[in-house]
């Protein structure tokens, strides 16, 4: 039972595993403080690594700029809260990075000795390693909803530029109803959803539509600008 408890994890469109932690910022109750707001939660391995040093250094960076697409970052790692709060003082206090120095993590990062929430949301991987957790990432959305869920290996720092791509693609296939192709950036051409009918599949294909460029009946896209996409996430 314990074993499979281990390794189980949540999936794409379940609701986020609640429970209640002690972080950085004082307790949280997950999801309910953050309803309303995207959420990252991620995990990594151990405190006063370098590949976490370098991550925490950099999603606290661009901290604000997640903050104004509506999202907020939650940390976690199995180590205590005196070793967490020491590792984020040495960060701030001795640690310059890629140009970043003086860089101050406030967002909460939960302590998690118990390995309690890395269990539940499967961030034990046994393969990997049995005592820590490996670098995953849960996009939850306003309504306590895994949208996207990536893993990489305790050897891998992970992309934050991705990371942020991947919550603006999110909002954008919401807000418009459409999908993203490949390697899609804001202002980029999206997907339309297909066709439901043999009548505009055939409209399509005729270019009745032209805001509409289809490349067969069921490969449809259209412009969306930069501009329209970044006033509906951002907040004003």
């Amino acid at each position: 039972m314990e074993e499979n408890q281990v390794i189980a994890m949540p999936r794409i469109g379940d609701p986020a595993p609640e429970f209640k932690a002690m972080t950085t910022q004082g307790e949280i109750n997950f999801p309910h403080d953050y309803k309303g707001s995207w959420v990252i939660l991620f995990s990594h391995p151990a405190d006063f690594t370098p590949v976490c040093t370098s991550e925490f250094m950099t999603f606290a960076s661009m901290e604000q700029k997640f903050n104004e697409a509506n999202c907020k970052l939650v940390g976690l790692s199995v180590d205590g809260l005196y070793s967490h709060i020491a590792w984020l003082r040495t960060i701030k206090e001795k640690i310059e990075y890629k140009g970043m120095k003086n860089v101050e993590v406030t967002f909460p990062l939960i302590e998690d000795i118990t390995m309690d929430v890395a269990k539940k949301y499967g961030m034990i991987q046994p393969g990997e390693s049995n005592t820590k957790a490996v670098r995953a990432v849960f996009f939850i959305d306003p309504k306590g909803i895994i949208r996207t869920i990536i893993y990489y290996p305790l050897s891998l720092g992970r992309n934050f530029e991705e990371l942020y791509r991947v919550l603006i693609a999110l909002q954008t296939a919401d807000e418009f109803g459409i999908a993203t192709p490949a390697d899609w950036q804001p202002g980029d051409d999206v997907i339309v959803p297909p066709a439901g009918s043999c009548g505009t599949a055939k409209d399509r294909m005729e270019g009745k539509d032209p805001n509409v460029k289809c490349y067969d009946w069921f490969f449809c896209t259209k412009k969306l600008d930069k501009d329209t996409v970044m006033k509906k996430i951002l907040k004003k």
